[in-house]
């Protein structure tokens, strides 16, 4: 028995986006993490809050945004159900590690990594073979 002969399974909780730099694939990104969630919900019975469905798409925009804004080329956008939480992975060409700055009232814009970090359970960045890949996990349930 090939692999394509295999019985079917559950949908696998993950999806992958590749992403051709251009701006509208911001919002193609948003689409496809509140799509992925709701298909998550809905087929495999995951419980997804509207926060934790709004928080996704609010981080999936701000690390594509920078994506788009420091590194030339496509984006990776990687969604997987990880035990309660959602973990969003974005992969770009640029191998230069983000720093979050320091807070400052007075600064206007570049506050996209300090957002993500706020609403964020775990946030990780390492440079890959090419590249760097930004990875953060949102809780699926209000009461995490």
């Amino acid at each position: 028995m090939g692999e394509d002969d295999a019985a079917p399974g559950p949908r696998p909780v993950q999806a992958s986006v590749a992403l051709d730099g251009d701006g509208a694939c911001i919002a193609q990104a948003r689409h496809s993490a509140s799509d992925f969630l709701a298909r998550m919900r809905s087929e495999q019975g995951v419980p997804v809050s509207r926060r934790a469905m709004d928080l996704t798409c609010l981080a999936v925009s701000e690390l594509v945004t920078n994506s788009l804004k420091y590194a030339p080329g496509p984006v990776l956008l990687d969604l997987r159900i990880q035990g309660g939480t959602v973990e969003i992975a974005v992969w770009d060409s640029d191998p230069v590690l983000p720093v979050a700055r320091a807070a400052d009232a007075g600064r206007v814009g570049q506050h996209g990594l300090e957002i993500v970090m706020a609403v964020a359970q775990g946030f990780e960045a390492r440079k890959e073979t090419v590249g760097k890949r930004i990875t953060v996990r949102i809780a699926l349930d209000d009461a995490t």
